[in-house]
């Protein structure tokens, strides 16, 4: 083609735009660049709502996302007021819980229920489920019938669940059409979702019989009635099912997308995998905050919410430690006679604790990931207490001759080497016993291991020292 290298540089595709503009927005390190925010809170501030909706008409609903993030909470709501109906609400699937209600309590029920009838029902759902009864209801009232009946009808399901997940836009056809009546069906209906991988295939009471691939509708002729060519749904599921476990299937299965049923299978909506993606990450995000101690506090989260969410486990914690120092007490003459001991004791709890916390992260995860269960807990219980004893004579070893050469004494490094050796071995076996007994009487392990573990490690580790201690010069 002939042609300037002007008139070829104007030619783009729109993945080289997306790119070209994700660059212009992001740094190499995935962060806002300044330069584009100091642009956007520029606009905000002079009020300029022609330069912002051309700062922000073309981002992504995650990008918006991350823009809303980083703004004060007053120029969040100057955008939200300077943009009016070009806010994309989707983007606030994108934010914190704290910050979508900031924006949503600015905003008034009218312009929020225009906003929902553009969005896909999972999304509305997602907004909608964190307002209160009497907004939900206001806002409802304004949508037209068949979109509020889809709306309730998904928030009536219990939270966490499938059926709040689902998508209730979904493409159905009966068993006794053509594939040529499916692609007509298809090509002139307008109200069919934007997009979609398969065909549902129903009877008349709705009840679920099978599927179709749309690339098995390409490749069929028009004359071939849909019930030859569709197959068995891949693992249906459960309305009210665990989203957590509905994830799971995905995963399992390899599934793009999944129909969701309700008690008596008949179809009600669909599961799609960036649906699943999300609930992957709020559950692993879940369980690591969990580990940790911390409640539901989000990152945007207030003083007073985070350090709720923070008191409970720190108070268990304060009478585990008074537990733990209860059994020093015991020894305090031979820790005042021999102060080596005072020195070296947190170095035994220390290791561990650690050591314990290892082995609880990896159980923990595997239980809320099914890869431990009661036919191969055995094995992992051998694997792990064979890693705590290999560790323990190692580092038993290193600490040893470490505290034998420091304080010249070859009988404190023998004693601090064998209580390194019996709390690893401890932090092993409580590391995986503990979350597996919370498993089995139903508390979730994720929440209350860490603080038990810990207390097993610093007991053992503060009674195996200071004990054996005790009794060896005691006798010598």
């Amino acid at each position: 083609m002939s042609g300037n290298g002007d008139d070829e540089t104007m030619i783009r595709t729109p993945e080289e735009a997306a790119r070209e503009r994700h660059g212009d927005i992001y740094d190499e390190d995935g962060s806002l660049r300044s330069e584009y925010l100091d642009d956007v809170t520029d606009a905000i501030d002079r009020g300029d709502a022609e330069r912002l909706k051309e700062r922000v008409a073309d981002l992504h609903a995650s990008e918006l996302g991350d823009l809303l993030e980083v703004l004060q909470p007053d120029q969040r709501r100057s955008l939200v007021t300077l943009l009016g109906t070009d806010f994309d609400l989707s983007a606030l699937t994108e934010v914190d819980e704290a910050i979508r209600l900031e924006i949503t309590e600015h905003m008034s029920n009218d312009q929020i229920a225009a906003a929902l009838g553009e969005m896909e029902s999972d999304d509305a759902v997602y907004i909608l489920e964190d307002l209160d009864q009497e907004d939900q209801e206001e806002i409802l009232a304004k949508l037209p019938f068949v979109e509020r009946v889809r709306l309730r009808r998904s928030l009536d399901y219990p939270e966490s669940t499938a059926g709040r997940r689902m998508q209730t836009e979904f493409v159905a056809v009966p068993p006794f059409w053509t594939v040529g009546q499916t692609i007509d069906y298809l090509r002139e209906d307008t109200e069919l979702p934007e997009s979609f991988t398969q065909l549902f295939v129903i009877d008349p009471t709705f009840r679920l019989l099978g599927a179709v691939d749309l690339d098995m509708i390409l490749r069929s002729k028009r004359s071939v009635k849909i019930e030859s060519v569709m197959r068995d749904t891949l693992h249906p599921i459960e309305a009210e099912m665990d989203q957590e476990e509905a994830a799971q299937l995905f995963e399992q299965y390899n599934l793009l997308s999944a129909a969701v049923v309700d008690q008596n299978n008949r179809l009600v909506g669909v599961l799609t995998i960036d649906d699943v993606v999300d609930v992957i990450q709020e559950e692993a995000e879940e369980d690591i905050m969990r580990l940790g101690g911390v409640g539901d506090e989000e990152l945007s989260s207030g003083v007073l919410r985070t350090s709720r969410s923070r008191m409970l486990w720190l108070l268990v914690n304060l009478f585990t430690a008074l537990l733990a120092a209860s059994v020093i007490n015991l020894f305090d003459a031979t820790i005042q006679q021999i102060v080596a001991l005072a020195v070296l004791m947190p170095i035994v709890a220390g290791m561990g604790g650690n050591a314990g916390s290892q082995t609880m992260t990896v159980t923990v995860r595997a239980l809320a990931t099914r890869d431990l269960d009661i036919h191969n807990a055995f094995r992992v219980i051998r694997r792990e207490s064979g890693v705590g004893l290999l560790n323990g004579l190692v580092f038993g070893v290193l600490i040893g001759l470490a505290a034998g050469f420091w304080f010249q004494d070859a009988n404190i490094g023998g004693i601090i080497a064998a209580a390194m050796l019996i709390n690893m071995i401890a932090a092993a076996f409580a590391g995986i016993l503990i979350p597996l007994l919370l498993d089995r009487i139903g508390a979730d392990p994720a929440v209350s291991s860490a603080v038990f573990v810990t207390t097993v490690t610093d007991i053992t580790g503060f009674f195996s020292f200071l004990g054996l201690a005790s009794w060896w010069f005691n006798i010598h």
